[in-house]
């Protein structure tokens, strides 16, 4: 991908919303890494990706600014339809409310600050779509977690993960590739789900739950 078909693509999708464009802005300026916020692109294939699946209760685990979080949201289409987004980090809490109050699908939005098997042991839900980007150490866990609280018929999307492409390089052998490998592997082996992985930004997977978890 050059700089110049990305930017191609950019201008034949639909236009990024001022609120997100600012968003993105000030992640870049205010916090570290900015890397991880999902973008222009990436962020208008989530909510096109929210509308295909339609569901009622999504949930995110790993909001870091808010970004994927509000693109969810606005691809709800049910009237009932909520996002709860849960991340660890507190640091982020007053950065993350700061960009939803200016957001038009706050009220679509719920924000969980800690750990997500004591969040998602209160919050008792089912979800209908789960979308992963969290600490790439602990993906197989968060599968799991996911797969526990995922309706049959419904949807785990998981990103980063081709990983700067080291998940084929013999050489990387840091804890995150590792955790992206493991993820990919057992995902892969794992009947009770479909799967494909697509090559937007840093791999995207789509998963689909076709039976209950054991």
């Amino acid at each position: 991908m050059t700089e110049e078909l990305e930017e191609y693509i950019l201008q034949h999708i639909d236009a990024e919303p001022e609120h997100l464009a600012r968003l993105d802005r000030d992640t870049h300026v205010r916090l570290l890494y900015p890397r991880m916020c999902s973008g222009h692109l990436q962020g208008r294939l989530l909510k096109m990706l929210v509308r295909m699946i339609n569901p009622r209760q999504v949930l995110e685990l790993g909001t870091y600014s808010g970004y994927a979080t509000q693109c969810l949201a606005e691809g709800l289409l049910r009237p009932d339809a909520h996002v709860d987004t849960i991340e660890i980090d507190d640091e982020l809490e007053d950065f993350i409310r700061e960009h939803l109050a200016q957001s038009p699908v706050a009220s679509r939005i719920s924000l969980h600050l800690g750990d997500a098997v004591q969040i998602l042991e209160q919050l008792q839900c089912q979800y209908d779509l789960i979308y992963i980007d969290a600490n790439k150490r602990d993906y197989l866990a968060y599968y799991d977690l996911a797969l526990a609280h995922l309706m049959p018929g419904g949807y785990i999307l998981a990103d980063n993960t081709l990983w700067d492409g080291k998940v084929t390089d013999p050489a990387a052998h840091d804890a995150q590739t590792q955790g992206i490998r493991a993820f990919n592997d057992r995902v892969a082996a794992d009947p009770r789900v479909e799967k494909v992985i697509l090559p937007l930004r840093d791999g995207l997977t789509v998963i689909r739950k076709v039976s209950p978890s054991p």
